[in-house]
């Protein structure tokens, strides 16, 4: 059996990939999509031109305008047929997000049941978009306030989670009645392909094709225009800061909505009373899942001193024994990065952190050979250096001694980023100033668990530098709808708010 086979399970043709299919158009330039494992070309996708652009964006404004009146336990059914199809090819879609852009097949397919979680997430919140009801100050009055879909919906998405991060979007936007238009990351287009083609095999044969709709181009010519564009109300973007801050001002410019998910520089703070042995697993992983490139990945370590050294030695022994390779094989820990850029990125890193004092510890070296092999690298840091305040998107993980929980969380604190935190520590006074408003500034905090791998059901996002947005659970739908107040008077009179008179005798 060929280790490529799961392209065929899912219905992609390497040799005859053309851009056109209910939701997706393309006759552009192509687009070769290549794995980072060894460098050789999967497939070429055809982009999309101005006028593709123009032709997805008008069917996606009319098919709004029905499925809109659909209602939204009728649209979670949708959504769950949706659902029961990424089941089905959990397997190979795993794959596939594995060999595009280097993580292991674990965590290939635990995206994929991402996927199926927030479906599952989506389906329950179809009968539960609700509004509230207030009492007017005017008599025989009733006041109520009731969600409305937005309209079509842009959405973003970066190389990292090229299934999961739409699949957030999509499912939410569509029970709450909108449309959307997808422009993936250029670095991990097939991925994008083959969940339009499972999309379509729902969708078609119901009758809805173009409620989900594909763009594949570059950020400079089709994700200009997507942001640019009044036709999107919202725009979901997930990337770099520098990124956000682009989409953000285009489209405040206009006046729309964004909902930005950006760069994190996360931190995990071990207490010299934690459960050693489970934070190291989670700093591991933290560090060295996704190759380093998940934007909740673990950056930052602060370990009180009475533990720091042993910890460290414990750590960089750890690291040692990472079996680094390609991803689809079951003993592999860590796959490669996503490109040579990614890999360019990392060698001029490991420049800065030797030029600004950093001690490497462990790692600092990229592996010989066709892929984009990195060693996952320790450095033992200290407070001068810049480029701990960046996100560096590889796997290197900055090590800190502290004295007290206040100078760790102040240190912790430092960055400009804020998204995933964590603390180690059997004490609950210590668990409980983490989690205080003097604690931890990010958007997620964590206790006794490390900073990568949030579940479904629970908001996603964070705050200062990483945007402010929050997907996938809690009332994040609202993000999706425009909320409407709405008055009825049942009298025969017209009395006004705040008792005013306004009579013409």
């Amino acid at each position: 059996m060929s280790q490529l086979d799961f392209l065929s399970e899912l219905g992609i043709d390497s040799d005859n990939l053309g851009g056109y299919s209910s939701g997706w158009l393309g006759s552009g330039d192509n687009l070769e999509s290549t794995t980072p494992v060894d460098g050789s070309t999967i497939a070429s996708v055809k982009q999309c031109t101005t006028e593709n652009y123009n032709s997805i964006v008008s069917n996606s404004k009319k098919v709004f305008r029905k499925w809109r009146m659909e209602p939204a336990p009728k649209r979670g059914e949708v959504v769950r047929l949706l659902g029961e199809e990424f089941r089905k090819y959990k397997e190979p879609l795993g794959k596939l997000i594995s060999w595009e852009m280097g993580k292991i097949q674990a965590e290939g397919e635990g995206e994929v049941q991402e996927m199926i979680d927030i479906t599952d997430f989506a389906v329950g919140l179809s009968r539960q978009l609700y509004g509230k009801t207030m009492h007017s100050e005017r008599p025989l009055h009733r006041m109520y306030e009731q969600w409305h879909p937005l309209g079509n919906i842009g959405i973003i998405t970066a190389f990292n989670f090229p299934g999961a991060v739409w699949a957030w979007n999509a499912m939410i936007a569509a029970v709450c009645g909108n449309t959307m238009v997808w422009k993936p990351s250029s670095k991990t287009p097939l991925t994008a392909v083959a969940i339009q083609k499972i999309v379509n095999r729902v969708m078609e044969p119901l009758g809805w094709d173009g409620v989900m709709n594909l763009m594949i181009g570059r950020g400079r010519e089709v994700g200009d225009l997507m942001i640019n564009d009044r036709s999107f109300p919202l725009v979901s973007a997930t990337g770099s800061c520098d990124m956000g801050r682009k989409v953000g001002t285009a489209v405040s410019k206009r006046l729309g909505r964004s909902l930005l998910e950006l760069g994190g520089n996360n931190a995990i703070i071990v207490m010299d009373d934690a459960d050693i042995e489970m934070a190291m697993s989670a700093i591991l992983f933290g560090a060295v899942g996704t190759t380093g490139q998940r934007c909740t990945s673990t950056r930052r370590i602060f370990l009180q001193k009475g533990i720091a050294d042993k910890f460290t030695e414990k750590l960089t022994n750890t690291y040692k024994q990472v079996r680094i390779g390609n991803p689809l094989d079951s003993s592999t820990l860590m796959g490669p990065l996503v490109d040579t850029s990614a890999r360019d990125t990392y060698v001029q890193a490991i420049e800065t952190i030797k030029n600004e004092g950093g001690e490497i510890l462990y790692g600092g070296n990229i592996i010989d050979g066709d892929g984009c092999f990195v060693e996952p690298t320790l450095v033992q840091a200290n407070s001068e250096m810049s480029i701990v305040r960046e996100e560096t998107f590889a796997p290197i993980l900055y090590i800190f001694s502290f004295d007290d929980l206040d100078s760790a969380i102040d240190m912790h604190n430092s960055v400009d980023q804020g998204l995933s935190s964590s603390i180690f520590t059997s004490n609950v006074s210590a668990m409980e100033e983490f989690l205080s408003h003097r604690g931890s500034d990010c958007g997620i905090a964590n206790v006794n668990i490390g900073t990568s791998g949030a579940e479904i059901g629970g908001a996603f996002g964070g705050e200062k530098d990483t945007g402010g947005g929050r997907e996938a659970g809690s009332d994040s739908w609202k993000v999706y709808m425009r909320r409407q107040t709405n008055t009825i008077n049942w009298s025969s009179n017209l009395p006004l708010a705040q008792g005013i008179e306004f009579n013409l005798d």
